[in-house]
């Protein structure tokens, strides 16, 4: 009996009516009133804390809110710290290649050249990757420039040659021309078929300015001599002499072979420059 009066207590507290008024403070004239019970107030105070907490998942769980939170990362964030990464990284090798650029310069002009050294493989291919990015395509006022600097070569190449015919030049190799110089078609070289492992010699006295592998044309020597004369050789199977080094006419230099993607068969390119321009091998040696 007790404990039904006790029921009985409680729930006439919850349903027991209150009324919240407004009055007006100065005149005590009632503004807004409303009626209101223990278990309205619970209600209403349970209702609006379900939907508040509801709103904020929502708010946290489907707008830009959450990249706030501390700890949470978005997919954006995650893919640009990936791309910054990879940047970062490409950044570094070609800091790590420029440092070795610079490195062999300052060498080269203090006049160490025997000591240069430099990865082949990462210069020639970022070499590689430099010529893709290129765009080889002539315009049209090159391909005119180009023409017209070829007309004025056919007239005024012998002449710009005469300081070579000063002296005598010593045939590199021996051996039969299988496609000889010209201008026309931009072979500014004569190809001598020899015999593979047949020395390769310095046609004049001179200074060797580059001794290294290229893709396109194997083993290459070029040798700068008197006179604004540069000679060069190329498809080399081997090279016996360094940049920097000095050499003397009929030398050896290299040894004949069949290397680079641009070769035939075993034979030598060679390539005669005077002050610039390219000149025919063949009015200055005789390579019978």
């Amino acid at each position: 009996m007790a404990e039904k009066k006790k029921e009985k207590k409680f729930a006439k507290k919850l349903l027991h009516k209150y009324r919240l008024v407004v009055l007006n403070e100065d005149t005590f004239e009632e503004r807004f009133s409303i009626k209101l019970t223990r278990l309205n107030v619970f209600v209403i105070f349970m209702l609006s804390s379900i939907f508040l907490i509801a709103a904020t998942t929502y708010i946290i769980a489907f707008t830009s809110l959450k990249e706030f939170i501390p700890g949470y990362s978005s997919a954006k964030l995650k893919k640009q710290a990936t791309e910054l990464n990879f940047k970062t990284d490409s950044l570094q090798q070609v800091i790590a290649l420029n440092e070795q650029y610079f490195a062999s310069i300052k060498r080269v002009l203090s006049g160490d050249v025997k000591t240069v050294e430099f990865n082949r493989d990462s210069v020639i291919e970022a070499a590689g990757k430099d010529i893709a990015q290129l765009k080889l395509a002539a315009s049209k006022e090159d391909s005119l420039l180009r023409d017209k600097v070829a007309k004025e070569d056919k007239y005024n190449l012998f002449e710009s040659a005469t300081s070579a015919s000063n002296f005598v030049l010593f045939p590199p190799v021996n051996g039969t021309i299988s496609e000889n110089y010209n201008a026309k078609k931009k072979h500014f070289a004569v190809d001598v078929i020899v015999a593979k492992g047949t020395p390769v010699k310095a046609t004049a006295d001179g200074t060797v300015i580059f001794a290294e592998w290229t893709t396109e044309t194997g083993y290459v020597v070029i040798i700068e001599h008197s006179q604004e004369l540069i000679s060069v050789y190329k498809h080399n199977a081997s090279i016996t002499k360094q940049q920097g080094d000095l050499v003397k006419a009929g030398e050896v230099i290299a040894i004949a072979g069949n290397t680079g993607e641009y070769t035939t068969g075993p034979h030598l390119h060679f390539e005669l420059w005077s002050k610039g321009y390219p000149i025919n091998p063949t009015n200055f040696i005789d390579f019978k």
